[in-house]
């Protein structure tokens, strides 16, 4: 069959005024980059002439600036879900009358599209690095929902991206679980196994533009750790090297999740640093800088994730490497990478972020002072719930001291109490398990909080009294956030 190859323009010309879009991709890795641009120039010339233009949005998790960025600028979104991490796009949702924004499980979003609980994709954009006249398509360094959105959508849109090679064929598993009630259990029981196909197959005849391109992923870089994130890392290794020795974690080790960002990549360090911790395998939604390294030292055997969240030279690395890489990687859809069901199934270790902690072992990872969103749920909760063994890390404070991340209550509550099994930050490790409410509040003062904060936080166990499983007092339970919204610093409260 021959596809219509056209400009990133002349295929935004072909999206209109309420469709509902989905990408390819996971963070800034395998989005569309090309077309998403050219539709909010579209849409801001549209709006100069007074002519209504927005679209929804779905992604598999964070995009670039080419997407969510120019998108959020143009005003070009209605809504959009399930995760995003753009500045610009963040301000549109914490606007009363910006985009609407519903932050959402990660696993949960194609099931959700497929069962009909949210509008269906009338047109999918597919980064793809090679595609044949049958409709095979090769996706580029992630996959997310493209799956479901390929299958659901009327239209699809490809960009054909050269920068990624063709030989990233059979890097990729492509598999979707049937629906309710006929759903099987997915075959998949340690990292490396595979469960479908090494291509995405679409229906040649929904092509209605293929536009070239030799576009960058939008991946930003990290900061080499710091002291802070390197001794919440060693406290990691720390932690997880008694569990070996107390016989708790198998000799041969288990599969580990691992959160985006600077502190993650830190803990890996560690991991890879330790002669305690055996090589390893991860199970995870995002295979970052330090994952490469350590998969080049030998300290991580196999890594399977949603996504190649790496910098543009690591990337590259990759590619000249792929005869080594390729039996090393697999790249899911992300109702397989985060499903619960393999999760438990596996026994990971999962170690995410928090935005804040409470003294009772309850986290926040969203919301800026219960009400500004941050980023989103991600796939968090999808490895929390069901983990092994659950870990969260998050510094003690935060803008030099003025916030404490542990607070008396969190202010938005995304992982309960019930879900964290450890939290740890760079003073110390607070093993939570089998502990009552009171126990777990010892615990994370004496171990985790930062010292500037521990004699405020203890005047707090004093004000609750002793009433109750979980003693709070209802008058001063968020007086910290109070505290810092009206003078900026934490440790200005007092307690009435």
């Amino acid at each position: 069959m021959a596809y219509p190859f056209m400009t990133a323009g002349q295929a935004a010309e072909l999206i209109n005024n309420g469709d509902v879009i989905g990408l390819s991709g996971f963070t800034p890795a395998g989005v569309p980059k090309a077309v998403t641009k050219a539709l909010a120039a579209r849409a801001e010339a549209l709006h100069a002439r007074g002519e209504a233009f927005q679209i929804g949005l779905y992604t598999g998790a964070s995009t670039g600036d080419s997407t969510d960025g120019a998108l959020a600028r143009a005003k070009a979104i209605s809504f959009r879900t399930p995760y995003q991490s753009n500045k610009d796009l963040r301000a549109s949702l914490n606007a009363p009358d910006g985009a609407q924004y519903f932050d959402l499980h990660l696993s949960e979003l194609a099931q959700n599209l497929r069962y009909g609980f949210l509008p269906r994709p009338t047109v999918a954009i597919i980064e793809a690095c090679d595609l044949t006249e049958s409709g095979e398509v090769v996706l580029t360094s992630a996959v997310g929902i493209s799956p479901t959105v390929a299958r659901l959508a009327d239209r699809i849109i490809i960009e054909l991206n050269s920068r990624h090679p063709k030989a990233l064929r059979g890097m990729h598993d492509i598999y979707e679980p049937a629906d309710p009630p006929y759903r099987k259990e997915i075959p998949v029981y340690k990292p490396s196994d595979r469960c479908g196909s090494p291509i995405l197959k679409i229906d040649p005849k929904k092509v209605v533009a293929v536009v070239e391109t030799q576009l960058k992923d939008e991946v930003g870089g990290f900061h080499a750790p710091d002291e802070i994130t390197a001794r919440i890392g060693r406290n990691v290794v720390e932690f997880l090297t008694g569990e070996l020795r107390a016989g708790r974690i198998p000799a041969s080790f288990l599969p580990i999740q691992s959160g985006v960002g600077n502190i993650a990549n830190a803990v890996m360090a560690e991991l890879g640093e330790s002669k305690e911790i055996p090589a390893f395998e991860m199970y995870t939604e995002v295979v970052q800088d330090a994952v490469i390294g350590l998969m080049k030292e030998g300290r991580i055997k196999f890594a399977s994730g949603c996504s190649l969240t790496v910098t543009d030279p690591v990337l590259q690395e990759i590619y000249d490497n792929m005869s080594y890489f390729h039996d090393k990687i697999v790249l899911r859809p992300q109702e397989i990478s985060n499903n619960p069901g393999l999760v438990r199934r596996m026994g990971l270790i999962t170690i995410n972020t928090a935005l804040e902690a409470d003294i009772y072992g309850n986290i926040n990872s969203t919301h800026v002072t219960g009400t500004k969103m941050m980023n989103g749920i991600g796939g968090s909760c999808d490895f929390t719930r069901n983990a092994y063994i659950s870990i969260f890390t998050t510094p003690a404070t935060a803008k030099n001291g003025a916030i404490s991340s542990i607070v008396p209550m969190v202010s938005h509550l995304d992982q309960s109490e019930h879900s964290v099994k450890v939290l740890i930050t760079e003073h110390g490790i607070a093993d939570l398990r089998g502990k009552n409410p009171r126990q777990r509040a010892r615990l994370i003062i004496d171990n985790c909080v930062d010292p500037i904060y521990r004699e405020l936080l203890n005047d707090y166990l004093k004000v609750a009294g002793s009433a109750g499983q979980t003693p709070h007092s209802l008058a001063n339970a968020l007086g910290m956030h109070r505290t810092f919204v009206e003078t900026g610093d934490m440790r200005n409260t007092h307690w009435v």
